[in-house]
């Protein structure tokens, strides 16, 4: 399966996702246009590595900002994740936040708090 790579842009994050290694990121601020049409395919590329895989999923969050529909896109991968983790496969979040930045940090909490695989709080 080929990698994903998003370039960051206005309002959009980078999109990191290695197939090889497992390690899915992504970084920046997400405030798109339109968050359907952005992360279609991002979700689309989870639900179909996570679907032909049997290795260890890392997701990195390292977003300084995100709007209420890109927290909707979070959320499904998050969901994927969780359930790829519950079928027996070895999955993890790593939720990145600064120290001045609470909301990051709540959200990371409200998003994780749910969530069977195991997630991790990083202040960096």
């Amino acid at each position: 399966m080929n990698n994903l790579f998003i370039p960051k842009e206005k309002g959009t994050p980078e999109i990191d996702f290695n197939s090889v290694d497992g390690t899915l990121s992504i970084t920046g601020q997400s405030y798109p246009e339109d968050s359907s049409e952005f992360y279609i395919y991002v979700i689309a590329w989870v639900r179909d590595f996570i679907s032909s895989t049997k290795q260890k999923v890392t997701f990195n969050v390292k977003l300084q900002y995100f709007n209420t529909s890109s927290s909707k896109a979070i959320l499904d991968i998050l969901e994927m994740l969780d359930n790829y983790f519950k079928s027996g496969n070895e999955s993890e979040v790593n939720w990145f936040y600064t120290e001045e930045d609470d909301d990051i940090y709540d959200h990371g909490i409200e998003f994780t708090e749910d969530l069977s695989l195991p997630c991790k709080l990083i202040l960096c």
